[in-house]
Order: C-alpha cells, then structure tokens, then sequence
C-alpha cells in the first residue's frame, strides 16, 4: 500500500512539474511555412483546386503595356480532357511589390474537348506591373 501511494505520489509530481514547464521562447516569433503555400506570389498562373489541376494546363502567357500604361494579359488555356470543361478564370493584377491592385470577379470559360482557348485581361490602372492569372473549377 505504501509503495503504491508513493507510485502515486511521484506521477501527481511528475505531471505538476511538466505541465508547468513552459516554451523557452518569448517575445515575437517568426511565422512558419512561409514558403509551403505562396505560388500565387511567385507563379504567373496557378490552378486552385485538384479539379482544376488535373483538367487544364497554360500553354502560355503574354504581357503587354498598353500605350496608356495598363497591362494586358494573354493566357492560353488548353483543355487536356476528351470533354467541355467549364472553368472559372481570373487575373489578379498586382504591383510590383506584389500587392494586389485590381481583383476583378471569377469569369465563367468555357473549353472543348482537347482544345486551347485564349482568354484577355486588362488592368484598370497603371500601377499592375505584376499579376496571377487563376483558374478554379466551375461553381
């Protein structure tokens, strides 16, 4: 009885003692993952969903300053499926820090079976020297 008390006694004080114990770390701490979930930061255009992934690939982009300094964006957008596709597009003009400047709304486009398709974007103002074209499955 008395080593069973004793047993007791010293798990009783063994978990005082570590649930008290705290982080040595004080003060302001640097974020995490930082770089695990950023291609919208560094890639000119991204798929947002595992759908989208699968279905649609970029066959290429291209930027153009417009004479009254606006950007204008060209993507080709194929179709990698053997059926239509109805997708949701979007190109978020940023500057060039990377700060978003014109987030216009998702457009519904549609692609046929195995083709390419070519979609527009113009920026409202001249401060989009960067951007992100988007594509997400149909809602």
């Amino acid at each position: 009885m008395k080593t069973y008390l004793t047993t007791c006694a010293l798990g009783a004080l063994a978990l005082l003692y570590t649930g008290c114990q705290s982080s040595s770390e004080t003060g302001a701490l640097s974020p995490q993952n930082t770089t695990k979930y950023d291609a919208e930061l560094k890639e000119k255009f991204v798929l947002m969903d595992p759908g989208a992934q699968h279905s649609v690939t970029c066959m290429g982009l291209k930027e153009t300053t417009l004479s009254d300094g606006r950007l204008q964006v060209d993507a080709l957008v194929r179709n990698r499926e053997n059926r239509r596709l109805q997708v949701q597009i979007q190109c978020e003009f940023k500057d060039a820090q990377g700060f978003a400047t014109d987030s216009p709304p998702w457009e519904n486009f549609f692609l046929t079976e195995n083709s390419t398709e070519s979609k527009s974007f113009v920026s409202l103002n001249d401060k989009a020297k960067r951007y992100t074209v988007r594509v997400r499955q149909a809602r």
